[in-house]
């Protein structure tokens, strides 16, 4: 891909990146504990369809190497297909997605909304809110959130390579996205930044594996 052509998209990512930063310290001041409390005190993570949509993520992480490992043989055979192409691209985009996550949550090291596992501090669970830099552990991973930066890492290529199919993908992303929030698992500005993350790593990765113009319109 020439450097020509990338550099308006890291134009765009940075824009993304710099809009999604004020969001969050938006979300940090004025959102993130007030839902956090509401989701809280009114028992929402007692629905289990909140929590049954929040597997799918880990579950597409699990098998994302078997299925590369299939791609590959298959590209043995002839070259891949635009939904193929698309998989593959998608596959890879998650895994980069959260692994950048994991290096940003040390980074960041937030505190979860609730303590789910292991006594770990969390607003609801011992008043702990806030971000402590570069304090490494599960205990301080909220921001920004895995989940979606996974699915924002696969689902983005497939906005970007099938534009007909973002209705679907919207009707599928979002009440992932929203679970997040509605069982506690992450606060707002969290699902904000691993959405934006995910959707800036798909990006790149899209561009870099179809760099033709139609690729960069759609």
């Amino acid at each position: 891909m020439k450097g020509s052509n990338l550099r308006p998209t890291l134009l765009r990512a940075s824009t993304a990146l710099a809009l999604a930063a004020i969001l969050v310290v938006i979300c940090y001041f004025f959102v993130d504990r007030p839902v956090a409390f509401y989701v809280h005190d009114h028992g929402l993570a007692k629905y289990r369809v909140f929590k049954w949509l929040t597997y799918p993520p880990p579950w597409v992480q699990d098998w994302s190497p078997l299925a590369l490992t299939v791609l590959v043989v298959r590209r043995a055979w002839g070259p891949f297909s635009r939904s193929e192409k698309a998989l593959f691209v998608a596959l890879v985009s998650l895994i980069v997605a959260d692994q950048f996550r994991t290096s940003l949550g040390d980074v960041f090291g937030r505190y979860w909304p609730e303590t789910w596992h292991n006594n770990n501090p969390s607003l609801i669970g011992n008043g702990t809110y806030g971000f402590h830099p570069f304090q490494l552990g599960d205990d301080v991973g909220s921001f920004p959130s895995g989940h979606a930066a996974r699915i924002l890492g696969f689902a983005w290529v497939w906005w970007l390579a099938m534009p007909r199919w973002r209705p679907l993908l919207v009707l599928v992303c979002l009440p992932m996205l929203a679970s997040l929030v509605l069982m506690n698992y992450h606060f707002v500005g969290d699902v904000v930044a691993g959405s934006v993350l995910g959707a800036v790593v798909a990006t790149c990765a899209w561009l870099l594996a179809d760099p033709s113009p139609a690729a960069e319109r759609a």
